[in-house]
């Protein structure tokens, strides 16, 4: 499937710029992933060598640093993840995750520190949110941050799924800072150096998104300096969910990757295998499948593109995220789960193509909310809506 569409004019600018990233991963990828696959592990040099081609999100002009078009980074991040799902969620981290949180609330000081390298790929950030007993409930979690005079912040408790964390320099956090205030009240945002003493990181075992790493980071009697307190005291939920909202964008454009990846194994098995004398294509009842699949994919690509051409003129996008993630994660649950069906008993195979992809976009239901609670957002958003209500994005 080709990264333009009748229906959604691409610029020739990004069409030229994905261009050169496919030349970037023939040469900087494709011959490595096997090897990474093995390992379980991205190489930090892969990083570097994003940052300095200029592939993790931002540019420099005049001066100054400047976020790239949301359909710019949405393209590529569907190009990548059309080959290797777990290495875009990798670069998705990194840009979508830890460094849009640094870019949103980080002070001046922040990012005169560590900005500049943050975008060279030299300093890696990651996003810590989730707990064992708090997931889709942000507001529950129960790291506490402890205020302590003239120490700053003492952090104890841990986060249970944080992707990148074993291989980043810094996390971007939340913890509660004020037990007694209003749950919208009590949490805040911090900025963790992963070296310091009393941080203790776990790499987990898991079976999605290989090769990027997921770790459980424990915090025991961390310190924290005062000014690593990032935006405001008590609006942590708040920051974290709108961090959220933004990312949404950029693992929907992954989950529509995957799903393109999968439908092309696909379309290309149907192609060339035989069954009872002749091409599997040429079994109407199989293609009607694939026509059904392929106009919806379509669809949700096109949802994808609109909510970020929706971001990038300045709109708000709180119900366009989650409807493109939403009918993403349908269509690249139903596509890889066909696509393997076509495959048979290959498809369990480690080493085969396919097997990656079913369990991959099962992954990208659970990344940035699952899909009750992008139906709970867009329900909301249209309950408000019908009552003339408007809620700000933050």
């Amino acid at each position: 499937m080709s990264n333009q569409s009748i229906l959604f004019p691409i610029p020739e600018e990004v069409i030229e710029r994905n261009t050169r990233f496919n030349s970037f991963l023939d040469t900087h990828l494709i011959s490595n992933l096997p090897g990474w696959y093995q390992d379980g592990a991205i190489p930090r040099t892969f990083f570097e060598t994003l940052g300095r081609e200029g592939w993790l999100g931002f540019d420099r002009l005049t001066g100054r640093w400047i976020q790239k078009p949301t359909l710019e980074l949405a393209v590529l991040i569907e190009t990548l993840a059309r080959t290797a799902p777990g290495v875009a969620v990798a670069m998705l981290a990194q840009t979508s995750l830890g460094m849009q949180a640094l870019w949103m609330f980080g002070s001046e000081d922040h990012k005169q520190r560590y900005w500049e390298k943050a975008a060279r790929g030299e300093t890696l950030l990651c996003l810590g949110n989730t707990e064992l007993d708090a997931g889709s409930d942000v507001a529950s979690i129960r790291t506490r941050a402890e205020r302590r005079a003239g120490q700053g912040w003492r952090l104890f408790g841990g986060k249970a799924y944080v992707t990148n964390g074993s291989i980043s320099d810094l996390t971007i956090l939340t913890a509660v800072s004020d037990p007694t205030a209003e749950r919208s009240r009590r949490i805040s945002m911090y900025l963790v150096d992963l070296t310091s003493e009393g941080v203790i990181r776990k790499k987990l075992n898991k079976r999605v998104w290989i090769p990027s790493d997921l770790t459980r980071v424990q915090l025991n009697d961390v310190v924290v300096p005062e000014e690593n307190l990032m935006g405001t005291q008590g609006k942590g939920l708040q920051q974290v969910l709108s961090v959220f909202t933004q990312s949404r964008l950029p693992i929907s454009a992954l989950t529509t990757g995957t799903a393109v990846g999968a439908f092309e194994l696909g379309l290309e098995h149907m192609r060339k295998r035989k069954l009872f004398g002749k091409p599997i294509s040429e079994f109407q009842a199989k293609t009607f499948e694939m026509a059904d699949l392929y106009s919806r994919l379509e669809a949700a690509r096109l949802m994808v593109w609109n909510a970020c051409r929706t971001k990038d003129a300045g709109r708000p996008i709180r119900i366009h995220s989650s409807m493109a993630k939403y009918l993403a994660v349908q269509i690249a649950r139903e596509v890889s789960s066909w696509a393997a069906d076509l495959f048979g008993a290959a498809s369990v195979v480690f080493e085969h193509p396919i097997h990656k992809f079913p369990m991959d976009a099962w992954a990208s239901s659970l990344g940035e909310g699952t899909q009750d609670i992008q139906k709970l957002i867009i329900a909301r958003e249209v309950l408000n809506r019908a009552s003339g209500m408007v809620q700000n994005e933050e």
